[in-house]
């Protein structure tokens, strides 16, 4: 690739700004239907979700209420991510301490979010937005956890240790029936059997 190339790639499409007029335009006039993340400099369409994508998000709420009931889990809720970048990003559910997004706009400040959770869909985005950028732009902001339920391995996919600017340190995969730990400040343990049901 060119430098000249790679600098269009990394040059912003417009302000943050911007996005956000646009973002607030559309999901009006598509009544939800329609809902923009700005990653990387770049808008991306996020998919509306289908019934096995959306059980995966019930999945996980369940197993965190009965485990931590002092946490909130959230669909929908937009985060500031990206520091150096003023990406937004509208995670398939955020996992908080109860009452943290209580007073936050649209697009809120990541700093007391301990999980982010995103599922994979069958789509020709899912690679690059869900596998490659979010784990960096989740990583850059700070967010302790990042778990990625792919279903097109079949895999439980935990990111931790975040570093600024490269994403997480590590990341531990499960294949689908194995348990998967999610440490403190969370102490949950996920058992992932049940996410067979949702690939197709």
């Amino acid at each position: 690739m060119t430098v000249m190339a790679e600098r269009a790639l990394q040059s912003p499409q417009m302000s943050v700004e911007e996005f956000e007029r646009i973002a607030a335009f559309a999901a009006k006039e598509t009544d939800d239907a329609v809902r923009l993340e700005f990653i990387n400099g770049r808008i991306g369409v996020k998919k509306v979700a289908d019934g096995d994508h959306n059980s995966v998000v019930v999945w996980l709420n369940k197993r965190c209420m009965r485990a931590r009931p002092d946490l909130d889990v959230y669909q929908g809720q937009g985060l500031r991510v990206e520091k150096y970048r003023e990406g937004r990003a509208i995670p398939d559910a955020v996992v908080v301490p109860e009452d943290y997004f209580a007073g936050h706009g649209e697009w809120a400040d990541p700093s007391g979010v301990l999980l982010v959770l995103e599922v994979t869909s069958f789509d020709s985005d899912t690679d690059k937005r869900d596998r490659k950028e979010k784990p960096i732009a989740y990583g850059a902001a700070g967010i302790p956890f990042y778990l990625l339920i792919d279903r097109d391995a079949c895999t439980a996919n935990l990111y931790s240790d975040p570093v600024p600017e490269v994403g997480y340190g590590n990341c531990r995969t499960v294949p689908f029936g194995d348990t998967l730990a999610l440490p403190e400040p969370l102490g949950v343990e996920l058992g992932t059997e049940k996410l067979k049901q949702y690939v197709d």
